[in-house]
């Protein structure tokens, strides 16, 4: 089965961000796409506007006629789905071809040019940033994105004429071996999804053997130092980056009035006088290893410095709601240690004099037991932490593990609370509040809204 002999394809998960960007992808060609989700979202409402059949309750019976003849339909799913799923079980039973949604990627890969960007954290800005690069140039691409863009409205963007598809490369459940690079990007390689790797070696295995699948003739672009030693095959050219140093890094940064500029250096061409779109510091990083993509892609160093400085963001990635002389309120999607120590950082640098709350979602079971202590630790660099429960997404509670664990590690000078996520709104309420951040991957973006309305007017 090809992407041109497909007449339907029926999503089981169809709401999850990477799964939406295919739903867009194949309503684009023509195609019937239908699926199932768990809850309504905006999203899907969006998906349902735009042609795609979708239902919330897990019930064969539901799935439209369109989508039930095998040699036809195209059935993809989502890891997060379990196997005991009725409508997943009944395409399994009735023979129906069902992948992966990496496993989709993947084809693609094989079909044009991969523009990939793999890591632990950074990948949905760097992948979204290298999309607008290349997107805004003479080159042109298609792009699948871990995020919505907020220069398009979307995470899905096409082009008639490119043969570049920029990619997250997700190592969530090994998904990013599905796919072939011409051109990928490392960005990090902390432990995460232990529940998947079991250990930290075959976590780093499983990015060494992700190395090994990038083309013949195309590139590895490698965060300088991390602990990972690649296996690429003959005639792939490997680079390193950061923000300081490697083949591609920053020079001359200059930070003043809420504006980042820095010169990019690069063996490809420098380029000076780079202003970014998203003033955060750790953007500057994140521009370096899409710009050397882009570069790599053919876009022209007057292409990049536009691109850049025009860059808008993602959704849920350093997303300011409010930033007035009263209130600084934005959202993150933070919800690795690292990464969230990260972003506090890079708020303490623009708010070098202000309080910094933050409301913290933890996601997962298994990540919040193998890493409370690390969580503490980063969340510790508040002034103010609010705590909700975790998050389950696809898991099953674990005896002795909720958001206390973090709690009772906390710095103990702090001021520090655990909420029930009802109950927040009150809270915040009660607090004088100068910068404050959600972060989280779980539904806490579900009160942004009641949120902002209740801050926007202090």
């Amino acid at each position: 089965m090809n992407v041109n002999t497909i007449e339907a394809v029926y999503f089981i998960g169809a709401g999850g961000i990477g799964m939406s960007a295919l739903v867009r992808y194949f309503l684009s060609k023509g195609k019937k796409v239908g699926g199932y989700d768990r809850t309504p979202t905006e999203l899907t409402e969006k998906l349902i506007a735009e042609g795609a059949a979708i239902h919330y309750e897990e019930n064969v019976s539901l799935i439209p006629a369109d989508f039930l003849n095998p040699a036809k339909t195209l059935v993809v799913y989502t890891p997060a789905i379990p196997a005991t799923h009725q409508e997943l079980v009944y395409f399994n039973e009735h023979h129906f071809e069902i992948k992966k949604r990496a496993q989709v990627l993947g084809m693609l890969t094989h079909t044009e040019k991969g523009m990939c960007v793999a890591g632990t954290h950074g990948k949905t800005t760097t992948s979204t940033m290298a999309a607008h690069l290349l997107h805004q140039s003479h080159v042109g691409c298609n792009a699948f994105l871990g995020g919505i863009s907020k220069n398009y409205g979307t995470n899905l963007l096409l082009s008639s004429e490119s043969d570049y598809v920029v990619i997250e490369a997700d190592e969530f459940d090994r998904s990013f071996h599905w796919l072939t690079p011409y051109a990928t990007v490392i960005t990090a390689v902390d432990s995460d999804h232990l529940d998947i790797y079991g250990t930290r070696e075959a976590y780093l295995e499983s990015f060494r053997k992700y190395t090994s699948l990038i083309q013949p003739g195309g590139y590895l672009i490698i965060k300088q130092g991390l602990e990972l030693q690649p296996d690429v095959q003959p005639g792939v050219t490997v680079y390193t980056y950061s923000e300081k140093e490697g083949d591609f890094h920053a020079e001359n940064v200059r930070i003043s009035n809420g504006e980042i500029y820095f010169d990019y250096v690069s063996p490809l061409g420098n380029i000076s006088d780079i202003r970014l779109g998203v003033p955060v510091y750790i953007n500057i990083e994140n521009g370096i290893a899409a710009m050397a993509l882009a570069q790599i892609g053919g876009a022209n160093p007057e292409e990049i410095r536009q691109a850049m400085a025009t860059f808008k963001g993602v959704d849920r990635r350093f997303d300011f709601k409010i930033k007035n002389e009263h209130i600084v309120f934005l959202s993150d999607y933070a919800h690795h240690p690292a990464e969230i120590r990260q972003s506090i950082l890079s708020i303490r640098m623009l708010y070098p004099d202000k309080k910094i709350t933050a409301v913290f979602q933890p996601h997962l079971y298994t990540r919040t037991r193998d890493f409370y202590q690390d969580f503490a630790d980063s969340l510790s660099l508040l002034d103010e932490v609010i705590l909700l429960d975790i998050y389950p997404a696809r898991e099953q509670p674990i005896p002795g593990v909720t958001s206390q664990l973090i709690y009772d590690n906390l710095r103990p000078d702090m001021k520090k609370y655990m909420c029930r996520k009802e109950d927040l709104l009150d809270m915040l309420k009660s607090l004088p509040l100068e910068v404050l951040i959600t972060l989280g991957a779980g539904d806490i973006d579900n009160y942004v809204p009641q949120i902002y309305e209740l801050l926007k007017n202090r």
